[in-house]
């Protein structure tokens, strides 16, 4: 709630419905499994559960959205009963339920895969010099829709090939979530600010999935605005 470029961000209103009840149920379309919001304010909680969710209320002090997943599930499932967990971040209210499945369907396509995340291709040069946008370099797959992460950076990356901007969505091995939030922040981590790189220093793999569009993000007004007329536009 306290977002400094837009304040009261998960609630903001998309055409009389808030923000964060539509992310619970674009969640809940993809049909992968429960849906619960983790949140460290009441107001949240209250809002999701007032639209039929199901919510948890998290200390507001944990240091990423990473850890307050671990909180969550040691309440929701404390005997582990679930091993795979899909995070999705509380401002993007028209992710398709599609991409929550191609994240979910990479961790059971890939043995190997501890962490599957979604990248879509550059739609502008300009995107790849814009420190705001992580970038994925992957190693892309025959069927070229899914590709190994060799690494995340906010650097410009050069060269004719497309440039694949990271998107946070994030699906988790719980074995591999436990490891991953009972480590300290890593050196790459704090050099470019991405949380992700820790997984890779401590030798994990990620697995990118693509999807064809990248999906609205809502960080400061004029992306609320944007929202609020795709809502209009789609009768959403």
């Amino acid at each position: 709630m306290a977002a400094t470029r837009l304040p009261g961000k998960p609630l903001a209103d998309i055409e009389g419905i808030p923000m964060i009840v539509r992310v619970l149920r674009q969640a809940q379309a993809a049909g992968i499994g429960p849906v619960a919001v983790a949140a460290g304010d009441a107001e949240i909680v209250e809002a999701v559960r007032a639209a039929g969710g199901q919510a948890i209320l998290t200390d507001p002090d944990l240091p990423s959205g990473s850890d307050r997943i671990v909180a969550a599930l040691q309440a929701l499932d404390p005997a582990g009963e679930h091993d795979v967990v899909i995070n999705l971040q509380g401002d993007i209210p028209f992710l398709a339920p599609s991409v929550v499945e191609a994240t979910a369907r990479l961790l059971a396509d890939q043995p190997s895969c501890d962490i599957s995340t979604v990248m879509v291709a550059e739609s502008d040069v300009a995107e790849r010099s814009n420190p705001d946008i992580p970038k994925v370099v992957a190693s892309m797959q025959p069927d070229g829709r899914s590709a190994r992460a060799l690494y995340f950076t906010r650097s410009v990356l050069y060269g004719d090939a497309p440039v694949w901007l990271h998107h946070g969505v994030y699906g988790y091995r719980r074995e591999a979530l436990m490891r991953f939030t009972a480590a300290p922040p890593s050196p790459l981590e704090l050099r470019e600010r991405l949380e992700q790189l820790r997984a890779l220093e401590l030798g994990m793999s990620i697995w990118a999935a693509v999807i064809d569009e990248a999906p609205i993000s809502v960080d400061n007004p004029a992306d609320l605005e944007r929202a609020r007329a795709f809502a209009r536009k789609n009768n959403e």
